[in-house]
């Protein structure tokens, strides 16, 4: 691969900054610190792990209704780096009260928790958006893969920071209470994240956008609904949708649920942050393996491979009983999570019209959105029912099947089948 250029460097310097928010917001530190604080205030550890599966389905349904107007208005001129700065301010302010909103208020950090998930997906929808302004067709699939392996490596730094904080406060080493060492941590999220962002929002560009028109917003409306009608006229996209409807909602589920999955196993805080920190490194060199082999072996094909090894996964979680089982699940995901993401982004990528990309990048947030709220909401109330969170995680196998099944039928994205896109 030839030499990134500054903005493709810019572009893919973004998954160093959000990924802090990523491991340590969603999966890493305030899941755990979330479950602390709703066991002082009385929750057993099922019912608290369904008030964090509703959580994660509110918060990504409300971002989800937004998603396809807010693309379609985002295309035109001017609008698509204006909609980026607004999400990635109010990810950055709420995510800062999470450090300053008290521990005994469990509540309320679930709420200001759910706003952050707002800021942090509206962001990704014109990140995503952007890859069609930063590079070619034929770079796609290795600049995506370049930047979720950026950020796996990238978040690896704030992580060993927040967690060596709270393991210095546990052992008493530092004057400090494992609950400010949390805080702590969210303040540090919150800083990187604002200030690794500052490349893209000076390099990036929208260079592919339709001129605007009067009321923008009006006619935003306007073009949804005639989009929503023709969409399924166009059969690659439209069954790519639905395949990576099914197998995204699997995906994004074991990594929103894994902190509390493996809580209610039994697994030790200490070993949880150890496991989680091994998998981002696992996870760099993996995503950047999947890029390459997508260039030799297809994007559709390695997608498929990533599918199949996730029914694994669901597979051996069902069996989970001890750490070393969950450090085995863990490095079955790490060494297919972010090739299984970047591949689905540029796949899209590559099918869409550019002048078009925002409102198609928001139909493609939707049903990512979407398929965040089935299975974190599937796991829940099995959790509640069955007191068992190895059942709801065995469930989403279905979901990886029905999705590698559809991907099976859509076409590899060309440019012949791009082209019977246009709008």
């Amino acid at each position: 691969m030839s030499r990134m250029s500054l903005p493709e460097k810019s572009w893919v310097f973004y998954d160093w900054a959000n990924s802090a928010y990523s491991i340590l917001i969603t999966t890493a530190v305030f899941p755990l610190y979330f479950k602390a604080a709703a066991n002082e205030a009385g929750l057993v550890a099922s019912t608290s792990t369904a008030y964090w599966g509703y959580a994660n389905s509110i918060a990504t349904l409300l971002i989800s209704v937004c998603a396809p107007i807010l693309g379609i208005i985002a295309d035109f001129k001017g609008f698509k780096k204006r909609f980026f700065t607004f999400f990635f301010a109010l990810g950055i302010v709420f995510t800062l009260l999470l450090a300053v909103v008290p521990n005994d208020q469990w509540l309320l950090l679930l709420i200001c928790y759910m706003v952050t998930v707002i800021g942090f997906g509206g962001t990704n929808i014109f990140y995503d958006a952007f890859l069609v302004d930063v590079t070619t067709d034929e770079r796609m699939n290795r600049i995506s893969s370049r930047g979720f392996a950026m950020g796996y490596i990238g978040c690896t730094i704030p992580f060993l920071i927040s967690i060596a904080l709270i393991l210095l406060s546990q052992k008493e080493i530092i004057p400090l209470s494992v609950t400010v060492a949390s805080q702590a941590a969210f303040a540090i999220t919150a800083l990187w994240w604002g200030l690794f962002t500052i490349p893209l929002l000076k390099n990036v560009k929208q260079v592919y956008y339709k001129e605007r028109v009067p009321n923008p917003i009006t006619n935003g409306f306007k073009q949804l609904f005639s989009t929503f009608k023709k969409i399924r006229q166009y059969r690659p996209l439209f069954l790519f949708l639905i395949a990576y409807f099914f197998y995204i909602d699997g995906v994004n589920t074991i990594i929103t649920m894994s902190t509390a999955y493996g809580s209610d196993l039994g697994i030790t805080s200490t070993n949880l942050l150890i496991i989680l920190f091994a998998t981002q490194v696992v996870a760099a060199p993996f995503a950047i393996l999947y890029g390459k082999l997508a260039d030799n072996f297809k994007g559709k094909t390695m997608l498929l491979v990533g599918i199949s090894v996730y029914i694994v996964i669901c597979i051996y979680a069902y069996f989970l009983k001890t750490t070393l089982d969950f450090w085995i699940l863990a490095m079955l995901v790490a060494s297919s999570q972010g090739g299984i993401q970047a591949l689905s982004r540029s796949y899209f990528a590559k099918l869409v019209p550019k002048e078009n990309a925002n409102e198609f990048f928001g139909f493609y947030s939707i049903f990512y959105k979407f398929a965040a709220i089935l299975g974190p909401f599937l796991v829940g109330i099995t959790a509640q029912m069955t007191g068992n969170t190895n059942s709801g995680v065995f469930s989403l196998i279905i979901l990886f099947i029905i999705g590698g099944i559809i991907l099976l039928r859509v076409p590899e994205a060309t440019t012949s089948a791009k082209s019977n896109l246009s709008l």
